[in-house]
């Protein structure tokens, strides 16, 4: 006899997590108890969405102010004997130094890859992951840089062009960044093309056949 499959209440699940397009943290699923916790212990607001009503915190809210308000709310969920999933990086309680070991761990890998590569092509993957121009290390790195100049010249008061030479630097050292991406960028299009077979050598016994028939 067939053992059937158990039922589960897919839709009483709890999902709190920021959405991509609009930044807004959002929470969907659970029951009206959920739905009242929510509310009242997050601060969420509730919405009319294509799918049914769904939770979201205000517009506007600080980066800090969306995390301590998910992480209260799913905690006070959890409580409650709800079943939730929190966005990690809404998590007030995740390890600080969490993003910059996933990030050390991230580089460490990336030079262990390319110590293994075998083909030009696994190389080729690699340095994009380096130079893509959206999400490659250098890029964002860049964006940091030009982000740093900006702010310390605006809090030193600085007007553009009239920086300290070390601020200046900054902005010189992202024009940097910009240069070595596309040099990175031309290494991976030349790396990624496919290398020509070199041209095999006729052996000693079959060159001589040939040149002999030709007389």
């Amino acid at each position: 006899m067939k053992q059937a499959e158990p039922d589960f209440w897919v839709l009483e699940y709890n999902t709190i997590t920021k959405d991509p397009r609009t930044g807004l943290v959002v929470a969907i699923g659970g029951t009206e108890k959920a739905a009242d916790i929510l509310q009242r212990t997050g601060g969420f607001l509730s919405a009319p969405g294509p799918r049914g009503d769904y939770h979201r915190l205000p517009h506007g809210l600080p980066v800090e102010q969306q995390r301590l308000k998910a992480t209260a709310a799913s905690h006070a969920l959890l409580a409650a004997g709800h079943s939730v999933h929190l966005d990690p990086a809404l998590n007030m309680l995740a390890t600080p130094d969490g993003e910059r070991d996933v990030a050390l761990r991230y580089l460490a890998r990336l030079a262990e890859r390319v110590s293994a590569a075998e083909t030009s092509s696994e190389v080729a993957d690699l340095l994009t992951e380096i130079a893509a121009p959206v999400h490659g290390l250098l890029p964002l790195t860049r964006e940091v840089l030009v982000r740093a100049w900006i702010a310390a010249s605006d809090l030193q008061g600085a007007a553009p062009g009239e920086e300290p030479e070390p601020i200046a630097r900054l902005g010189d050292t992202a024009n940097s960044l910009s240069e070595a991406t596309r040099v990175i960028l031309r290494a991976r299009n030349h790396t990624a093309r496919p290398t020509p077979r070199p041209a095999t050598a006729l052996p000693p016994s079959r060159a001589h056949s040939s040149v002999s028939r030709r007389r």
